[in-house]
């Protein structure tokens, strides 16, 4: 594809498919084969952009969880236990190598799965995967044990040996794919671990390609399987299955509790990255200059579908009319179109369902009182087959409306003003969930206060998004449980088991 390209119509840039669309009928992919659902249903995945019909996938149930369940089972007790820390780092570095060589196929296939804005992927997404991938192949080298001193009478040697929990169970959401699915694979492949995977119904295909280029890669079939289908069918099987060890799952807070309900038949241990409301504070000392466009895309970046969106955001009393006005003027310099044009900034919401959802909290946050400052509106024109809407920005808001208290999932940014640092960490903690927040400040003693009272996950200072897979990610209060990246998650995919050693009988 010619990225240069400006002029060609969304329906001319759309035959462009990868290879991987020659057959739009995709099936599961289960010890390295791809096969049908037993009961042979099938299900549309849709392009955003357009509202067609992008593929159709297998439509998985609880028997093809638990086929894909006993395959990676019987992985994780066959050939790829034998692999050695440097065997699996070999195939996690080829897997790196072919991602990258794919990566505009992937990308593109992401982009027609769910909207995102192709070039700003291909310009600034590949180096943040390639790296996680590469951290987690480090990794792999660097799972050690321990042996402590005991205080046992004779000659008693004792270890402490990390070993891999065995099958995990995965379901990646549909807002990014690509680097969602790295932090299960990471750790999976990492530390010896097999994995069944869910992708979101609506975005399924780069990760179906992704796992075909790791048996490329020399991954033993069998090790990672993947299971298309719905949430409440096979999500749900694979949440519920006994033989599943750990389960990961990134979505809403209102699944994450059916997840932790479901995990209690076997005791599964759980990664959770549940939703947010999250706060960005901007003091009056604040750089406006960096201020306006970061808070503006800590909202505003892939159509508002991020979970730590910043979309609370709080702005000091005396600069507060001056920042909405900049941050209105900002707001509708982005172009919102077609996802395939290099200079579009803003994407499709990812179905009509949630386009409908969020026009919904547009409405609500009007009836409640809160000044519609900018957008809005679903987008009309060349644009109206699609699910696209206006980046939209309220003023006159108070903590206690439903647009500051509920993640909307969309490009709906809520401003709030405050006065004293006190107030400011009051506001932004009166919430029940606790993913991230973001700070505006040239005060160092502001930003110590906040970095050490706002209670979430991530605090960013004078930047908003940033992620190293070294320093990694994740959620307090109803945000979930469990780290994506750093030491941290790599000892989640792993128990500790203790050995004690009589050497008067060795």
């Amino acid at each position: 594809m010619d990225h240069d390209e400006k002029t060609m119509s969304l329906n001319e840039r759309s035959t462009l498919l990868p290879n991987f669309l020659e057959d739009p009928n995709k099936k599961h992919l289960i010890d390295g084969q791809w096969v049908a659902s037993m009961s042979e249903e099938r299900i549309d995945t849709f392009n955003p952009a357009t509202g067609a019909v992008l593929a159709t996938l297998s439509r998985g149930r609880t028997q093809d969880i638990d086929r894909a369940v006993q395959v990676a089972r019987r992985a994780f007790e066959g050939p790829w236990r034998l692999f050695t820390p440097a065997a699996r780092q070999q195939v996690i570095m080829r897997f790196a190598e072919l991602f990258e060589k794919h990566f505009d196929e992937l990308t593109l296939l992401e982009s027609l799965d769910m909207g995102a804005p192709l070039h700003k992927r291909l310009r600034a997404g590949k180096s943040g995967i390639i790296q996680t991938i590469l951290y987690f192949a480090a990794q792999a080298r660097n799972i050690g044990g321990a042996l402590p001193h005991n205080s046992l009478a004779g000659n008693v040697t004792t270890m402490i040996i990390q070993a891999p929990v065995g099958v995990v169970g995965a379901i990646i959401p549909w807002n990014g794919p690509l680097f969602s699915q790295m932090h299960v694979l990471g750790p999976v492949l990492a530390t010896g671990c097999t994995a069944v995977i869910k992708p979101a119904e609506d975005a399924s295909l780069a990760i179906l390609r992704t796992a075909e280029l790791l048996l490329e890669a020399g991954l033993p079939p069998g090790v990672v399987n993947v299971v298309t289908g719905l949430g409440v069918e096979a999500g749900a099987a694979l949440a519920a299955h006994p033989d599943v060890n750990r389960l990961a799952f990134t979505g809403s807070t209102q699944v994450g509790r059916e997840i932790i309900k479901a995990s209690a038949g076997n005791m599964k241990r759980l990664q959770l990255e549940l939703g947010g409301k999250s706060p960005d504070i901007v003091f009056a000392d604040a750089d406006l200059e960096k201020a306006v466009p970061g808070v503006a895309m800590g909202v505003y970046s892939n159509s508002g579908q991020i979970c730590f969106a910043g979309t609370r955001i709080f702005v000091q009393r005396g600069i507060q009319e001056e920042f909405l006005d900049q941050l209105a003027s900002y707001s509708k310099t982005l172009k919102v179109g077609n996802p395939l044009e290099e200079d579009t900034v803003l994407g499709p919401l990812i179905s009509q369902r949630q386009l409908d959802r969020v026009l919904g909290y547009v409405r609500t946050g009007q009836d409640e009182g809160a000044s519609l400052v900018a957008g809005g509106s679903r987008m009309g024109g060349d644009l109206a087959e699609g699910y696209y809407l206006e980046p939209t920005l309220f003023g006159q808001v108070t903590n206690a409306m439903t647009v500051a208290r509920e993640e909307i999932f969309g490009p709906v940014a809520s401003v709030i003003p405050f006065g004293t640092v006190e107030e400011a960490l009051r506001l932004a903690n009166d919430t029940p969930y606790g993913l991230a927040s973001g700070v505006w400040s040239s005060n160092v003693n502001t930003v110590m206060r906040m970095v050490h009272g706002i209670q979430a996950g991530t605090v960013w200072v004078n930047c908003y998004g940033l992620i190293d897979p070294a320093v990694g990610f994740g959620g307090y209060k109803e945000s979930g449980y469990g780290w994506k990246g750093g030491e941290s998650q790599i000892d989640g995919y792993l128990y500790q088991k203790a050995a004690y050693i009589n050497g008067s009988n060795v």
